[in-house]
């Protein structure tokens, strides 16, 4: 899944927020024609068809005829697909930055995604990192290369603290199987979603120690020995992981599983050189994927990987459009919902 490096446009009326659109009718539902993405699995196209008891047609810039509702199942809505038209859109992704940056979104349609069982392959993604910097595997894999025998001393993580940008479904996940190995996990929410203003108490979630705001992290990150972000990419996070905010490191390792475009590659070189950021692993980028020769590829001290911590799977579709197709004939609102003034 690439990024896209634009910010996610606004989307405000008259500088208020939009409302949320409403459920589709179950009798407009029932009309709607299926958009299914041409990539989609064969098998998983069947049973969109069998869960919604009708066939799937192409999702392609070409609306089809008559004027019929429409709800589509992808990764990405043609700009001619943008109008009144749309009931639903169901993502196959987490991350929906990227329909949002693409154009306006109708404000009649519903938007959901697709998480599955991501929060639980980003934790173990982020847990063997942190494992295998503990146990020095870095610098045994190279010490192999060279046939060089020496012990390296190994540390343990438990007992230490792990300081997670993103409380959400996959900072939570992130934060519960750390504390299971005895890591103390400190959650930060870039709103008072979970209590009141910054420095007052706060209704601590599942997986976290405690929670705090991102205006109060300073003194967090100075104490923290791994930062990882796990924020979704908006007008309020772009860059968020700027010169300011990395002075405050000091000799974290950081790990970026959120958004590329959330940090400031250049100020995160500055820190690393400085030896501010102890090593860095990124698996998501700016730019996606990065060229041979883009600088990124020269950070000191630093992994990137293929945007593949958190993949998901036809079984994560799915699960979760039939929860969302449940809740929606229901007539309640699916968990899943994405706010589209927030971006997530």
């Amino acid at each position: 899944m690439s990024e896209s490096s634009v910010r996610p446009r606004s989307l405000l009326a008259c500088g208020l927020p939009l409302p949320p659109p409403p459920l589709p009718a179950p009798g407009a539902l029932e009309q709607a024609r299926l958009l299914v993405a041409p990539s989609l699995d064969a098998g998983l196209v069947r049973e969109l068809e069998r869960i919604t008891g009708r066939r799937a047609e192409p999702l392609t810039d070409v609306p089809p005829p008559s004027d019929a509702p429409l709800f589509c199942v992808g990764d990405a809505l043609p700009d001619a697909l943008r109008t009144d038209r749309l009931l639903w859109f169901h993502s196959v992704n987490a991350g929906t930055d990227p329909l949002l940056a693409a154009g306006p979104w109708p404000a009649s349609a519903l938007l959901t995604r697709t998480v599955g069982r991501m929060g639980e392959r980003i934790a173990q993604y982020v847990l063997g990192w942190m494992l295998a910097e503990a146990q020095s595997v870095p610098e045994f894999a190279e010490q192999h290369a060279r046939a060089h025998w020496e012990r390296l001393p190994s540390e343990l993580v438990a007992g230490q603290t792990a300081l997670i940008y993103g409380t959400g479904r996959i900072g939570a996940a992130v934060g519960r199987l750390l504390a299971a190995c005895g890591v103390r996990t400190v959650g930060v929410a870039r709103t008072t979603r979970y209590g009141p203003e910054p420095g007052t108490d706060r209704t601590v979630p599942p997986g976290f120690d405690r929670v705090i705001g991102a205006s109060e992290d300073t003194e967090a990150l100075g104490e923290a020995r791994w930062v990882i972000s796990t924020l979704p990419l908006t007008a309020a996070t772009e860059g968020f992981f700027g010169a300011a905010r990395l002075a405050a490191v000091r000799g974290s390792t950081f790990v970026n599983v959120g958004r590329g475009a959330t940090v400031d590659l250049g100020a995160l070189e500055t820190a690393l050189r400085e030896g501010r950021v102890r090593r860095a692993v990124l698996d998501v980028l700016p730019v996606e994927p990065a060229a041979p020769e883009d600088p990124v590829w020269r950070l000191p001290r630093t992994v990137i990987t293929s945007h593949s911590s958190g993949i998901t799977t036809d079984e994560d579709v799915l699960g979760d459009f039939t929860a969302a197709w449940e809740s929606v004939a229901a007539g309640r609102r699916p968990e899943l919902t994405v706010d589209v003034v927030r971006g997530y």
